[in-house]
């Protein structure tokens, strides 16, 4: 499944539409960001997450968006079921995050 960007505009509504929804918090001069970023393509065509939705949000020009998820750190990872924030995580760590996706199934 490839990787949707989302904006202030559209977040809201999106993240309510599908079950399960992982976001990745960025911004352009993030380095860690820059090198998780085919990490993050991968796992969004990993079978075991084939039912999760990946999105990417640009920290900085998306302040509603960051705002729901209390972005502290970049690049920062948040899980959303039914619209509902469940938990996050800074890290550019990939173990990091495939134990958030862990707490969507």
């Amino acid at each position: 499944m490839a990787v949707e960007v989302l904006t202030d505009e559209n977040f809201k509504t999106e993240i309510s539409k599908g079950n399960k929804a992982v976001v990745k918090y960025f911004a352009g001069w993030c380095g860690s960001c820059r090198l998780f970023a085919p990490k993050f393509k991968r796992l969004s065509n990993d079978e075991r997450f084939s039912d999760v939705a990946f999105i990417d949000v640009d920290a900085e020009k998306n302040p509603d968006a960051r705002k729901v998820a209390g972005v502290t750190n970049l690049p920062f990872f948040a899980i959303f079921k039914d619209g509902e924030l469940v938990d996050t995580v800074a890290s550019s760590k990939e173990e990091a995050v495939l134990e958030l996706l862990e707490k969507l199934n």
